[in-house]
């Protein structure tokens, strides 16, 4: 019956692995499989959402209101 070994280990600097097996002896051949954890995809949120989030924190802000702020803030640079 042919045996198999689970071994957890660290990537090294240069990305590479080192393991050790205990029942192997030099000159044997093992084959080895390398297994990544998975990785959380980042969510992807379209623009539509983001712009509908926005409008849900800032419900009172109207186009008004932003040009009304952005006409202060230039009033002001030139004080």
């Amino acid at each position: 019956m042919q045996s198999a070994l689970r071994i957890t280990t660290k990537v090294l600097p240069g990305n590479k692995i080192e393991i050790e097996i205990p029942e192997a002896e030099i000159g044997d051949s093992v084959d080895v499989f390398v297994i990544l954890p998975e990785k959380a995809e980042p969510k992807r949120r379209s623009v539509l959402n983001i712009i509908e989030e926005s409008r849900r924190r800032h419900p009172s802000r109207t186009a008004e209101d932003i040009d009304r702020q952005l006409q202060e803030e230039r009033l002001s640079w030139e004080s």
